[in-house]
């Protein structure tokens, strides 16, 4: 018989009851220039790829445009595209260096869909494996795959390099 188990994510305690910043997280790392300490990972011309501070799994990417802009409809087409574009290279890069067995992307627009950074959306990379830890509850048998955000952005880096 199965029962259900929670995963423990100890570090995502401290974004839940931390004090959330002043400004958007977004526009700040976008504006600053040490991307390794602020977990960017690649900057396109319309939008750049950051590393999850809090990630729900090992290599949880995340693309978000330079523009401070919350409603999907009016996002530019061409940054749409470059959002997609990078999308699409976070999962190429993830496939190449993680080897997940499957991923799931998507936008969590709005607070009550699950965005936490309601006014600066951004597109969600999360890599799965086999029973990894899931959005919801986990069942027995699963796993954690661990890896530090710092061992994360030097395995991935190089494959955003080109």
């Amino acid at each position: 018989m199965q029962t259900e188990r929670p995963i423990w994510a100890p570090w995502r305690i401290e974004y839940i009851l931390g004090e959330k910043e002043d400004g958007c997280l977004f526009c700040r790392v976008a504006a600053e220039a040490d991307d390794e300490k602020n977990l960017v990972i690649h900057r396109g011309q319309k939008a750049f790829v950051i590393l999850n501070l809090y990630p729900y799994n090992p290599g949880h990417l995340m693309v978000a445009p330079y523009e401070h802009i919350s409603e999907l409809e009016l996002l530019a087409p061409e940054v749409a595209a470059e959002i997609m574009y990078l999308t699409q290279k976070c999962v190429s890069v993830l496939k190449q260096k993680m080897h997940p067995d499957a991923l799931n992307t998507g936008l969590n627009l709005g607070e009550i869909a699950g965005s936490s950074i309601k006014e600066h959306l951004h597109m969600h990379i999360v890599p799965r494996w086999q029973g990894d830890n899931n959005f919801m509850p986990v069942i027995a048998d699963m796993r954690v795959v661990p890896q530090s955000l710092a061992d994360t952005y030097k395995h991935l880096a190089p494959g955003f390099a080109d």
